[in-house]
């Protein structure tokens, strides 16, 4: 594994660590449900993002939203479970600085405190530091920009003060950590030694996070391949897995057979399975004091991210 920046051993003698940010996109009752029950089980505990606000009908990638009765029941049984509610913006479409501010109100209202856990959701204009956006480095900036035809450039606008979609002081005033570039390697930490980490050019954000690529069934599933698992353990390293478990993982009334064979085979592992915030706290309190990411420590993530957007596509 790369170098860290500083000495670091897991809980309880583990031997490394594991857990996921589910985006919310798709869930229901019906198709996610079952798969908590299983993580429960299993004794893995994660991080179910959720959406406070109902949108636009017949958007593509909604899914329930806590305005439904009996899937924010479900969802308080989470968070007493164990399992950790984050924000994945107020809803599934596009929310002004208003409708942002009451949503994350209301998230408070109900489950005691802000999320501490964000991240953007996909094409909503008021994402923040989204697009290319997230990137710095001019000519990476220039060949993403190029190979999305420019689309994504200067269209998100949570961090753009003028904007009626900014929301920027209120982000850095509630959540303490966003999502940012996610990779194709298990090994997060590998990959992004020093999370969580600062970077004073987005100054909105308190402290970013890297992820593991796991964004559907099939990408999911080959990260966690048995080769990729004893690797992570023997790296004595961490995984926070992307994914969205509304898309596909359980289907006519199952669980996806791989799926659950490899969470099975992983839970039987000596991991610290916990949910995002407790491990970026935990990595936090191992470097001792906050990690202010360099110009070329963010250049090799973007490379990286960029090489392997262009070679592999979308998720």
């Amino acid at each position: 594994m790369n170098e860290l920046p500083y000495n670091i051993s897991w809980p309880d003698n583990r031997k490394f660590a594991f857990t996921v940010f589910d985006d919310t996109d798709l869930s229901t009752l019906e198709n996610t449900s079952e798969i908590y029950r299983f993580l429960f089980d299993l004794g893995i505990k994660i991080t179910k993002s959720v959406w406070m606000l109902s949108g636009e009908k017949n958007v593509p990638n909604s899914g329930m939203t806590c305005e439904d009765p009996q899937y924010l029941k479900w969802i308080l049984s989470l968070k007493e479970q164990g399992f950790e509610i984050g924000w994945h913006l107020a809803s599934y479409t596009t929310s002004n600085r208003q409708t942002t501010i009451n949503a994350l109100d209301k998230f408070k209202d109900v489950f005691g405190e802000y999320p501490k856990a964000m991240a953007n959701h996909s094409q909503n204009l008021e994402n923040i530091y989204w697009g290319s956006a997230k990137l710095s480095n001019p000519l990476i900036k220039l060949i993403y920009n190029l190979a999305t035809r420019f689309k994504n450039h200067g269209r998100f606008k949570g961090h753009v003060r003028d904007s009626e979609l900014f929301w920027g002081d209120i982000c850095k005033s509630r959540i303490r950590y966003c999502r940012n570039l996610q990779f194709r390697d298990i090994n997060t930490l590998k990959i992004c030694p020093f999370i969580p980490y600062h970077d004073s050019e987005r100054k909105y954000v308190n402290l970013w996070f890297a992820s593991a690529d796991g964004a559907n069934l099939n990408s999911y599933n080959s990260l966690l391949s048995e080769h990729n698992q004893d690797r992570l353990e023997s790296e004595g390293g961490a995984c926070i897995v992307y994914t969205h478990l509304g898309a596909g993982f359980y289907q006519d009334k199952q669980l996806n057979t791989k799926f659950r064979s490899l969470m099975e085979r992983l839970a039987e592992k000596a991991g610290w399975f916990v949910p995002v915030t407790e491990l970026l706290d935990y990595l936090g309190k191992c470097q001792g004091r906050t990690h202010e990411i360099t110009a070329p420590e963010r250049s090799r993530l973007e490379y990286r991210w960029l090489k392997e957007k262009l070679i592999h596509g979308k998720s």
